[in-house]
Parts: C-alpha cells; sequence; structure tokens
C-alpha cells in the first residue's frame, strides 16, 4: 500500500524514521539487502509497484535528536515506533519552527495500538501537550491492518474470546492483534492441505522442501478471507489508512482501503484525506532541503531593473485605475439605460383560449390575479400562466400586487443582475413593466408546463433516466444561481421548475427581492400553507426570514421536490398519514423529534436517493449537503446515463413521443366508446334512418307514408292520482311504468314517438304494421294489470288504449332538440280512439279492423256506431286478444 500511496501523490523521495531495538541499531539499512522485504517495505528496498529512490534516516530513541535527523530528509516521512515516542516526535514537530503544511506523516501502526482510545484520538493523554498534539496529528495519516469483514473470521474471533476465557481465564478484546490467531489457523489449514497432497504424491513422508513448495504461490479461503500467497510465500495482505478527516472532532477514521488481492485503493464514501495546505505537499521543497536552489537565492537589483520594475508597477496601477473608472462608468451608464423597461403598449395579450389549446399549463407560485382556471373532468383546479407576445414572441406575465415601484439603486442593481444572469436551466428574464397599475415581470415562456403539472399528470410515465435528467437540470440550475450575485432562490419549488420545448427543466421565479409581496392575512388560507411545505423549518420560524432566502434552505427545498420526483405522490407525501398543510407546517416549526419529513418508499427509488434526501431536509442547515456535492452524488448514482447531449434530447423526446402514442390510443378508445354511446342515445331519440342521415350531416326530408297504424294510451284517473300525491312520487310513477312500457316495446318492430305526461304515442309502419301495433297493445295491457304503484300498492292502474291505422307524414322539427313528428288525421283519429275509449280496454276503428282481419289471427268484438270528436259517427271495435292457433 505505500507504494500505492507514493505513486498516487508522486512522491519520488520519501524517508523512513524508525525507533531501532538496541539488537539493531541499523535496522532500516539491513533493507537494501534482505532478499525478503518486509510486508512495509521502506528505503531503497524490494518494491513490488515500481522502483522509488528514497533517502534513509536512522535514529535512535531520543525524540530530538530523530527530528532534527529527519530535517535533511524528504517531506514525506514513513514512521515506525512506539505509539508514545511517535507522539512525543509529533509534539517536537509541532514546536520546532517549521512550515508544517509541507510535512505528511506517515505512522505505521499495523495492529492499530495508537487508535485503541474511545474516541479514536492517538494524540489523546490527557497532559498539557495534548492541544500540541492535537495540531501536529493534523499532519499524520495511521497505516494499519484492516480486519476482515467476512463472517467467518467473526466466528472465529467470538469462539477464541470464548476458548481464552475457558481455559484460560483470559479475556480477549476487540483488536486488529487477534488477525495474529487468524493467521495462524490459516497457516497451520495451509500446512495440512500441503502435507496431505505432498504425502498423496510421495506415498510416504515427504521432504520439507516439496510440502513448502506446495504452500508457495496458493489462494483458498480462509477464516481470514481470501488467503494469498506468491511464488516466494508472502502473503498479500489488505491495509487500512486512518487520517483526521475533521480537524475539529480530530477523530480519526478510515478514508483509504487497499485490498490486495485486486491490487486496488479504494476511498471510503464520505470521507476524505485531510491536507494542512488544501492538497498533498510535494516530495522536495520547492527551494530544496537546504534552500540551495538557484531560482530562490537571493540576487543583486541593477538601478536599470529597479526603474523598469517601478515604471511597470505605476503603468499596471494605472491600467488597473483606468479599467475601474470604466467599469464604474459603464455600470452606471447601464443603471441609466434601464434596458430591461417594457411599456405595457410593447405587450400584446393573448387569449386564454389559445393558450388552453396550445397546453400552456403552469401553477407558479404567484398571486391569484395573475392567472386563469380551468376544472378537469377529475374535480383537479388547473392554473394557467397569463401569457402574452412581446415582440413576436410568447412571454409568460408575472402580475406583481403592488400600486408602485419605486426605483431606487438596490432595485436598479437586482434588475441589471436579473438582465445579466443566463444559464440554460434558469428561464431567461426579459424585462420588467413598472406601469402602474399593471406592474409585472416579463419571463421566458415554457410550454411543457411545470415539473408540478408532470408529476400530477398520471397520462405521462417517467422512467428513471428521465426523472434523473430532470433532477440533473435542477441542480446544475442551482449550481449556477448559487454561484452567482443572485446567492439564493428563496422560493423553491416543483411549480417553479418549468419544463421547455426539448424537455429542460429551468428555474423560474428566482430573484428581485424587492419585487416580492407576501400578503400577511392570508395565512390562514390552505394555499398559504401549502406554499411552505417546501420552506426549510429555520426559516419557517422567523419572524420575517428574508425574502431572497437562504443557500441551505435551497437545498431542504430541493429535497422535497426530489422526493416528490422520486414517488409522484405529491408534495410532503406522508404515507398512512393524511394531515393538512397548516398541520405539516405547524408541526416542522414545532421541531419535534424524530423531525417531521416526508416518507421514502425504497421499492420507488434507491436507497442511495433515498439516504440524498435525508441529508437534504435535515434539521440542522450545516449538515445540508452544497450542490455541487449533490451534483456529484447524482453523478455516482446514475453513472449509466448518458453525458452526450444529443442522446440525452433524442431519449427524451423518445419518451415524450412513446407517452403521446399511449395517451392518443387511450383518447381513442375512448372516443369511439363515447361516439358508441351517443349514437345509441341517437337511435332511441330518432328512428335509425333518420339518425344515420343526421350523422350524414344530410338534411332530412318529410316523407309520406301510405299506411301505419298508431297506438295512443292514457292513464285513466291520473289527474286524481297526482293530486293525491307528490310531485316525486307522480315523476316516480311515471318513470317506473314507461320504464316497463320501454323494455315490452323493444320485443316489437315499433317505434315510440313520444311521451307528453300519462299518455303514450307509438307508431309503426312497414307491411306488418298493424299485426305489431295489435300485440303490443295486448303485451302492455297485460303489464299493467301486474304492474304496482310503489306508493299506493293496492290501487290498479287503468290503461286506456286506442288504435287507428292510415296515412301519415314523418319528418324532423327544430334544430336544437330535434323531434320526430307524425302530421296528419291518422293521428287525430288515433288519439280519438283513445279519448273515447274505456279503461283496460283496446278500442280500434273500422280501418284498423280491415287491416288486422287480413292476418286471421285477432279476436276483435263490434262496439257499434259511436259519436267522435270532429268526426260524426264512426263504427268501432275492441280488440279482445290473439287467438291461440294464430300464425306467427
Amino acid at each position: 500500500m505505500p507504494c500505492v500511496l507514493l505513486a498516487i501523490f508522486i512522491w519520488n523521495n520519501t524517508g523512513p524514521l524508525t525507533s531501532a531495538p538496541p539488537q539493531r541499531p541499523h535496522f532500516l539499512s539491513d533493507l537494501k539487502t534482505d532478499p525478503f522485504p518486509l510486508p512495509l517495505p521502506l528505503g531503497n528496498g524490494r518494491w513490488k509497484k515500481k522502483q522509488i529512490n528514497v533517502c534513509v534516516c536512522v535514529c535512535c530513541h531520543r525524540v530530538t535528536r530523530s527530528l532534527s535527523l529527519s530535517l535533511s530528509c524528504p517531506t514525506v516521512m514513513f514512521v515506525c515506533c512506539s505509539p508514545d515516542v511517535f507522539r512525543k516526535l509529533m509534539v517536537q514537530f509541532r514546536r520546532a519552527d517549521l512550515a508544517h503544511e509541507e510535512y505528511v506523516f506517515f505512522y505505521i501502526d499495523v495492529f492499530g495500538d495508537s487508535l485503541n482510545s474511545p474516541n479514536r484520538q492517538p494524540w489523546e493523554r490527557g497532559d498539557e501537550d495534548d492541544a500540541d498534539a492535537k495540531e501536529a496529528f493534523q499532519s499524520v495519516k495511521i497505516l494499519t491492518y484492516r480486519e476482515p469483514q467476512n463472517p467467518e473470521y467473526r466466528e472465529f474471533v467470538e469462539n477464541l474470546k470464548t476458548d481464552a476465557k475457558s481455559m484460560f481465564n483470559y479475556t480477549i478484546q476487540d483488536s486488529l492483534m487477534n488477525i495474529i490467531a487468524g493467521g495462524f489457523y490459516d497457516g497451520l489449514m495451509l500446512y495440512t492441505r500441503a502435507l496431505n497432497e505432498s504425502m498423496s504424491v510421495s506415498g510416504g513422508r515427504p521432504p520439507g522442501k516439496d510440502v513448502t513448495e506446495r504452500m508457495w504461490n496458493r489462494t483458498f479461503h480462509g477464516v481470514t478471507g481470501l488467503v494469498q500467497l506468491d511464488e516466494t510465500g508472502d502473503r498479500e495482505t489488505d491495509f487500512a489508512l486512518w487520517d483526521m478527516i475533521d480537524a475539529n472532532t480530530s477523530d480519526f477514521q478510515i478514508v483509504l482501503a487497499y485490498n490486495s488481492s485486486e491490487e486496488q485503493l479504494t476511498a471510503i464514501p464520505g470521507t476524505s484525506l485531510l491536507w494542512l495546505g488544501g492538497a498533498p505537499p510535494p516530495d522536495v521543497p520547492l527551494c530544496g532541503f537546504k534552500n540551495d536552489n538557484p531560482i530562490c537565492l537571493a540576487k543583486t537589483i541593477t538601478i536599470h531593473q529597479m526603474v523598469s520594475i517601478v515604471v511597470v508597477f505605476i503603468f499596471t496601477m494605472m491600467l488597473t485605475v483606468a479599467v475601474f473608472v470604466y467599469r464604474r462608468m459603464k455600470l452606471e451608464k447601464e443603471l441609466v439605460a434601464q434596458l430591461w423597461r417594457i411599456t405595457w403598449d410593447d405587450i400584446q395579450m393573448s387569449n386564454m383560449i389559445k393558450v388552453l389549446r396550445s397546453n400552456s399549463r403552469i401553477t407558479l407560485s404567484l398571486r391569484g390575479s395573475n392567472y386563469g382556471s380551468l376544472m378537469t373532468a377529475e374535480g383537479n383546479m388547473q392554473i394557467f400562466a397569463k401569457t402574452g407576445y412581446y415582440k413576436g414572441n410568447i412571454v409568460a406575465i408575472k402580475y406583481i400586487n403592488r400600486k408602485r415601484i419605486e426605483l431606487n439603486r438596490k432595485v436598479l442593481f437586482e434588475l441589471k443582475h436579473m438582465r445579466d444572469v443566463q444559464n440554460e436551466h434558469l428561464t431567461r428574464f426579459i424585462g420588467a413593466c413598472i406601469d402602474p397599475p399593471n406592474i409585472c415581470i416579463v419571463t421566458e415562456y415554457c410550454p411543457r408546463g411545470s415539473l408540478q403539472d408532470i408529476l400530477e399528470n398520471d397520462s405521462i410515465s417517467l422512467d428513471w433516466m428521465f426523472k434523473y435528467s430532470l433532477i440533473n437540470d435542477l441542480v446544475k440550475g442551482m449550481v449556477f444561481l448559487h454561484n452567482s450575485v443572485i446567492f439564493s432562490h428563496g422560493k423553491l419549488k416543483s411549480s417553479n421548475c418549468v419544463v421547455d420545448n426539448r424537455f429542460v427543466l429551468r428555474i423560474t421565479d428566482y430573484g428581485l427581492s424587492s419585487f416580492r409581496y407576501d400578503s400577511d392575512s392570508g395565512k390562514d388560507a390552505h394555499c398559504y400553507y401549502t406554499q411552505r411545505l417546501w420552506m426549510a423549518p429555520e426559516l419557517l420560524r422567523m419572524e420575517a426570514p428574508p425574502p431572497h432566502g437562504t443557500q441551505k434552505g435551497d437545498i431542504y427545498s430541493f429535497g422535497i421536490i426530489l422526493q416528490e420526483v422520486a414517488l409522484r405522490r405529491g408534495v410532503f407525501y406522508l404515507e398512512g398519514d393524511p394531515l393538512s398543510p397548516k398541520e405539516i407546517v405547524d408541526r416542522v416549526i414545532l421541531g419535534e423529534w424524530p423531525c417531521l419529513r416526508p416518507s421514502l418508499d425504497p421499492q420507488s427509488h434507491s436507497p442511495e436517493l433515498g439516504q440524498l434526501m435525508q441529508r437534504c431536509w435535515a434539521e440542522e442547515p450545516t449538515e445540508r449537503p452544497e450542490f455541487n456535492h449533490i451534483q456529484l452524488l447524482l453523478r455516482k448514482q446514475n453513472k449509466e446515463s448518458r453525458t452526450n447531449i444529443l442522446d440525452n434530447l433524442l431519449s427524451r423526446m423518445e419518451q415524450y413521443a412513446n407517452n403521446l402514442e399511449e395517451l392518443v390510443e387511450e383518447r381513442t378508445q375512448a372516443y369511439h366508446e363515447e361516439k358508441r354511446k351517443a349514437e345509441a342515445l341517437l337511435y332511441q331519440i330518432l328512428p335509425h334512418s333518420v339518425a344515420e342521415q343526421l350523422k350524414r350531416g344530410e338534411t332530412v326530408q318529410a316523407e309520406a307514408f301510405d299506411s301505419v297504424t298508431i297506438y295512443f294510451s292514457d292513464i285513466v284517473g291520473f289527474t286524481a292520482i297526482s293530486a293525491e300525491s307528490t310531485p316525486m312520487e307522480v315523476v316516480a310513477l311515471l318513470n317506473d311504468l314507461y320504464t316497463c312500457f320501454d323494455a315490452i316495446i323493444d320485443n316489437f318492430d315499433v317505434y315510440k314517438v313520444e311521451t307528453i305526461g300519462d299518455a303514450y304515442l307509438v307508431v309503426s309502419g312497414g307491411n306488418l304494421h298493424g299485426r305489431e301495433i295489435a300485440r303490443m297493445a295486448l303485451a302492455l295491457l297485460d303489464g299493467v294489470r301486474t304492474f304496482k304503484i310503489r306508493h299506493r300498492a293496492e290501487q290498479q292502474l287503468k290503461l286506456r288504449i286506442g288504435i287507428h291505422s292510415g296515412p301519415v307524414c314523418a319528418g324532423v322539427v327544430g334544430l336544437k332538440m330535434p323531434r320526430y313528428c307524425l302530421f296528419g288525421d291518422t293521428v287525430n283519429t288515433s288519439s280519438r280512439m283513445e279519448s273515447s275509449g274505456e279503461a283496460l280496454k283496446i278500442h280500434v276503428s273500422a280501418a284498423t279492423r280491415d287491416v288486422l282481419l287480413q292476418f286471421n289471427c285477432f279476436q276483435l268484438e263490434l262496439r257499434g256506431e259511436i259519436e267522435v270528436k270532429g268526426k260524426g259517427k264512426m263504427t268501432t271495435y275492441w280488440l279482445l286478444g290473439e287467438s291461440s292457433s294464430s300464425s306467427q
């Protein structure tokens, strides 16, 4: 692992510093000739990665002398000694007159003895040197073995503790020293396997050399994980690098892990190496270890050189002042020019109907006067942004609920900044109109609607590639906004994120804090609290939060939007706990523990994305990540996404086209279903032939029929029944009766012309019209005998029927609510047959009797001559029934 570190940071000159044992005073010097290097080779020894030229410093137990000797060595030191000696060394290093940021110490503590304190603070001893040691250890990285993470090792350690306690009454603590026992166990198992294999081959006691060779260049799984031995019998070992990642807590944590089997150095997520100088120090100082680099040596400056320097300095100062004055004058000129100003006459207002047809739905969180509204079939209120035309382009107009705008210097600077700030993920600020009463802000118009609209539209399916594209657009826009003069958004929410024609998300309603006006009169309104569901807790608790918000508040709002995109269940979705917006805001302000936050759904998003949401809406603002860090995290989570702009755009357009195809197919099916229902209703209102003519757009001409049979009926005593019943009971009676009649006449070739009160008019044409009407009348008479009135079950309903045959003229009358009507004397005569008849009898004319005789199946009885109003005397008959042997 040291070789890997040296190669990564390009350190070609390093030095080892050790506390040598008395019996080996020149311990490190032996590394030059030792054919088997140590597990952590140093000096000019035998490296496995690359040959590195290093300086060797041999130090004794005296710390001060060791430090003085190290000053002539490279700034990157590998130290091997006891923890106490190393701490004394670092205390002296801190107190020495050195550039501390130019040095880094790698302390080789393979068993982690220095990290055994509860807080893993190797610098702490509880004495007067703790303060200096704490500062000095910021330059220290500790190298240890990496404890195996496999379950076999954990089980082995537990068994080891149990056996040590039961056999020797000794308590073994959790430490890296337990790796030694695991290594002994793996070594014994390896020796046993090699011995068995050698004995199988030799058939007896094998030579020791054969057993040894079978142990080399071998790989197997032991209790300490994957055991790999190279061709010389050395085992590849995993290491961990510890560092003080936070100077405030001063705790050491693992930041890098080295996997020997894969020869790969891996960074631990959420950690990074701490460098005092902000970057790894060079292995050789710029001026050398003894300040003998020629480029750093002082030189004598001649008088001509001095004059040249003074002239260049004066010229530079004059140029700087000139540039400053020019930029100042240019700024004042721009402020006076008011390039952002738009007169109301320059804006042509668009028709709301055109806006609706162009799918211009937007739900910006502005004043209600800025919008029209439309109630959908599902009962949801859709809000539409006011739009207009400026210089031939459609623009979005945001009205400001203020009587006048005072153009002070602060407002002028805000308007200039809005005009200067341009980014592909921000809606372009076109200008502002300050002509009372039409005070408004004019911005770029995005026709795809807001992100909130897209998420709430169930007909638009969004896969995670599309979602990540929208989220990345939002993050890019916020990164730019936070690094601009506007600094923060303050009102970030899904309704303030709009989508343009290219399906690129843009942020709107940013900046111009002087223009914003929030009235306190609506604090009890549902809309007021809904708009604050995205607001950070610390801002909600302020009596007067800053109108431009804060950057940490924007990150909280982003976390809420992230949950909206992931779940698509609305803002601040709480599973199984329906709360009103006011209740949610009040509980967030209260700061209860655990904090009230939206619900997560691991089935809808990745665990990493859920962790990012929780970090973004953390209660403590300092714990929320910056947008630059969020951008890196999203890039890691969405590695498979294509970074090519054209591919990304084509993918978005393809998904939108697929959504449109599904939507068109769904709407087409709905259209055909509604068409079928409309045609069925039309066929019930008009005859089939007439309805077909109307569908083709043809004019329906009146038609004369030579012979038809008309049925007329009413209810005897209906007036009395109506007088004794409530209107609702009368309606229920007629509805039940005509429902029964309609079900009966469906069995015959007849057409119901109309119903007027209790009157029922039916007609039939064709060759069998007389028979069809007669049979229908008999069936209706049978049906009415068994009919029960709801509110008068004991009363018998008395139906009076009249039938007459003859010529008629039929046609459609009227354009609105067209009616199919019959004209002619036959209609009047059939009505007279009904009015002159008797209850529960069928009264037919002589003309109908002649028609029925042709079928030779109906039973008729002569009534005789009666006086018929308007007709004089007429011979009429009673239709009694139909013989059972009648032909069909």
